[in-house]
């Protein structure tokens, strides 16, 4: 992997694990093998292998909290849930 691809504000899709098929956010790199990433399903930041993640074109200010869950759809969401 080139540290252009593991840097933090990276947009991804997580393969493997609870959260698979879920957006994610890279917040934090650990090191080669490990980043902390927040997905849609699990809104915590978690440790994640990069080899579980889908790299996608888009990065993102990962700082803005807002910006981050209208990434992922968080948003929508609770606004669902709030009309309900």
């Amino acid at each position: 992997m080139t540290n252009t691809i593991l840097q933090v504000g990276r947009v991804c899709i997580k393969k493997y694990g609870r959260d698979a098929g879920s957006r994610a956010v890279i917040t934090k790199v650990i090191d080669g093998n490990f980043v902390n990433v927040i997905t849609a399903k699990r809104p915590d930041e978690r440790r994640c292998n990069v080899s579980h993640l889908e790299f996608l074109d888009e990065v993102i200010d990962a700082s803005k909290t807002e910006l981050v869950n209208k990434t992922l759809g968080i948003e929508q969401k609770r606004q669902a849930t709030a009309a309900r």
